[in-house]
């Protein structure tokens, strides 16, 4: 686990934009998982209040590593999270696209300061930084 906490700390250095930049010991996983994601999935990662709002019960995202032999499933829940993975259980994305909302917010944060932007490494950090917090909450 700590490689993959390495590799996704290094790579959020590299490709973490401007707009991005959170006070020292704030941790920004953490900021978009409680902000987009634990109304679903819960504060600790288990249930969350919209539980009896949903079709299909939310993964319980701290098993995630367990239930996949150990090892973290980084890129299913990168595509997950991207939206370019499909969720079987939900049907039709019932799970809100992220990868479609950041990059949104990138161009509502990017286009009053650069004419040319990449909301590409935008969407990456923001992913990257919920991803490494998702893999620090495993059981």
């Amino acid at each position: 686990m700590k490689s993959i906490r390495k590799l996704l700390l290094i790579t959020s250095m590299v490709v973490l934009a401007p707009g991005l930049a959170f006070a020292e010991g704030v941790d920004a996983g953490k900021t978009e998982f409680m902000s987009n994601c634990a109304v679903c999935h819960g504060v600790n990662g288990s249930a969350g209040p919209y539980l009896d709002f949903l079709k299909v019960a939310p993964p319980d995202v701290t098993m995630l590593s367990k239930n996949n032999g150990g090892v973290f499933p980084f890129q299913y829940v990168y595509e997950v999270i991207d939206g370019r993975a499909d969720v079987k259980a939900h049907g039709p994305r019932d799970m809100p696209v992220w990868g479609s909302e950041y990059n949104e917010k990138a161009a509502e944060y990017y286009s009053d300061y650069f004419k040319a932007y990449d909301s590409e490494a935008f969407i990456r950090s923001r992913i990257f930084a919920l991803i490494e917090y998702i893999n620090s909450i495993q059981k």
